[in-house]
């Protein structure tokens, strides 16, 4: 009896997989430092940090993964708390970049990923932190996109309307126009 291996077109193939920079472990330990300073509780919290952080942060930074295929973008991070996100190359609106003074001062970038029916204004739905040559990781992310919803898309209708059909359209747009007239005159 053969084993039937499913078709390449069904299954995602992996295209790309993201390395993260190891300046993003410094960058997580200052920053947590930095936020710790500046609160007032944050400040006993420094020596419980300076002790264990270091130990969180390596096993934080080895958590992360992120990867492209075929058709999403999958992306997996966390110690205690793990996230797990998947999200199809065709609900991408747009990949940012956030380059920040505390960034750049540690050669890092941060990915923003937008989807269509994101549920803040402004907000992303993913944040990608420390991705090496992420510029290029970029432009193959959106690359695929457009290659994928390039596939999809209907096409422009090739046949014009027919006469009748707007004939339709008309008769339709004065029936509406009389009964907004008759509700406008009864609340008048």
């Amino acid at each position: 009896m053969t084993e039937q291996v499913p078709s390449q077109s069904r299954r995602a193939r992996q295209l790309l997989e993201a390395k993260f920079d190891p300046r993003l472990k410094t960058y997580t330990h200052f920053g947590v430092i930095l936020v710790l300073i500046l609160t007032v509780v944050g400040i006993v919290l420094i020596p419980f940090w300076l002790i264990f952080g270091t130990r969180y942060v390596n096993r934080y930074f080895n958590s992360l993964f992120c990867e492209l295929t075929t058709r999403a973008l999958h992306f997996k991070k966390g110690v205690w708390f793990q996230t797990e996100r998947t999200v199809p190359l065709d609900k991408i609106q747009d990949l940012t970049f956030k380059e920040g003074p505390l960034l750049r001062y540690f050669g890092l970038s941060q990915l923003k990923i937008e989807t269509a029916g994101q549920s803040m204004e402004g907000a992303a739905d993913m944040s990608l932190t420390g991705i090496i040559d992420s510029r290029k990781f970029r432009e193959t992310v959106l690359d695929q996109r457009d290659e994928i919803t390039d596939k999809h898309s209907p096409s422009a209708p090739t046949t014009p309307q027919k006469e009748g059909d707007e004939d339709e359209l008309l008769v339709l747009l004065r029936d509406i126009h009389k009964t907004l007239k008759n509700i406008e005159k009864k609340t008048s």
